[in-house]
C-alpha cells in the first residue's frame, strides 16, 4: 500500500532513546504511513535501534543523509525522498504530540500546503523551554498571524505538514537550524496559499539537553520573518528566486528544537 503521509525525523546520537519516541509514534499513526529516520553518518548511534524496529514495522526506514550534516540538510533530504504527497516534519525528543500527526496529514489533504501544530492559538500550551526563546518565537508568530496574515499563530514550531510537491516546487533554502518551519510559511504567505493550524500542547524535551544558539540562528529566522510581510509573488518569480539562490552548505551539526 503507498503512503499517504512520509513521517520525516531528523536524528542525531539518539541512542535507545529513539526506541519510546517510535513505540508511541506507530501506536497513534492510523494513516498508511512511512517514517523516514534521517541521519548524517552511518555510524551514528540511533541507526541499530531503528533498524531493530524496522525488521517488525515495515513503515520505518534509517534514511543516510548526503545533503550536508544538520537539521536543516536531514529535513531537505527527507522531504525529497518521501514516497508520500504529504510530509509531516516531527522530533524524536518527546516533545511533539504523535497523536496529531495524522490531524495535520489530513488538513493537507484537504487542499491546504501548510499545516501547523501551534502552541499559540487557543487551546494550545507550551510547557516548559527556555523563558526568552519562547517569548519571542510567541511574538513573532503572533505578528505574523495578525499583519502578515500568515494563517498560523506558530509560524516557527518544527511539527508541521507540508503538501510534498509544493515544497519541492517552492524549494528549500535554510541549511542552519530549524528555520525551514518558517521558510516555507513565508513561501505560502508570499504566494497567498492556503496555512491552517490545529492546536498543540508541546512539553519541553524530558530528554537531553537543549544547546540552542541564539546569536547564530537568529539571522536565518529573521530572514524569514522580514520575508513574509512582501507583496505577493507568483509561483515564477518564487522559483526563480531559488533557482539563483546560493546558500553555501555549513559544516558540523546543530540540532535543536524549534524556536
Amino acid at each position: 500500500m503507498n503512503p499517504r503521509v512520509s513521517v520525516i525525523v531528523p536524528v542525531y546520537n539518539e541512542g535507545e532513546a529513539i526506541i519510546r519516541c517510535l513505540e508511541r509514534m506507530l501506536r497513534e499513526l492510523m494513516l498508511p504511513a512511512e517514517v523516514l529516520i534521517v541521519h548524517d553518518m552511518p555510524e551514528d548511534t540511533t541507526v541499530p535501534y531503528v533498524e531493530r524496529i524496522a525488521r517488525t514495522d515495515p513503515r520505518v526506514r534509517a534514511v543516510l543523509n548526503t545533503y550536508g550534516r544538520g537539521p536543516a540538510n536531514a529535513i531537505r533530504f527527507g522531504i525529497d525522498a518521501a514516497l508520500a504527497p504529504v510530509a509531516v516534519v516531527t522530533m524524536a525528543d518527546g516533545c511533539d504530540d504523535p497523536r496529531q500527526i495524522d490531524e495535520l496529514a489530513r488538513l493537507v489533504d484537504r487542499g491546504v500546503v501548510v499545516a501547523a501544530a501551534s502552541r499559540y492559538m487557543p487551546g494550545g500550551q507550551q510547557v516548559g523551554g527556555p523563558r526568552l526563546k519562547r517569548m519571542m518565537s510567541r511574538w513573532a508568530g503572533r505578528s505574523l498571524y495578525t499583519f502578515a496574515r500568515a494563517g498560523t499563530r506558530d509560524a516557527t514550531n518544527s511539527f508541521k505538514a507540508y503538501d510534498t510537491a509544493f515544497v519541492r516546487e517552492v524549494g528549500i533554502e535554510s541549511r542552519t537550524g530549524f528555520e525551514i518551519g518558517l521558510e516555507l510559511t513565508a513561501k505560502a504567505t508570499r504566494l497567498r496559499l492556503p496555512v491552517a493550524e490545529i492546536p498543540t500542547i508541546w512539553l519541553d524535551r524530558p530528554l537531553g539537553e537543549s544547546h540552542f544558539d541564539l546569536g547564530r540562528f537568529l539571522p536565518g529566522y529573521l530572514r524569514w520573518y522580514v520575508f513574509a510581510y512582501g507583496r505577493r509573488l507568483s509561483r515564477e518569480k518564487l522559483t526563480a528566486r531559488v533557482r539563483t539562490a546560493a546558500v553555501p552548505a555549513p559544516r558540523g551539526t546543530e540540532y535543536e528544537k524549534t524556536a
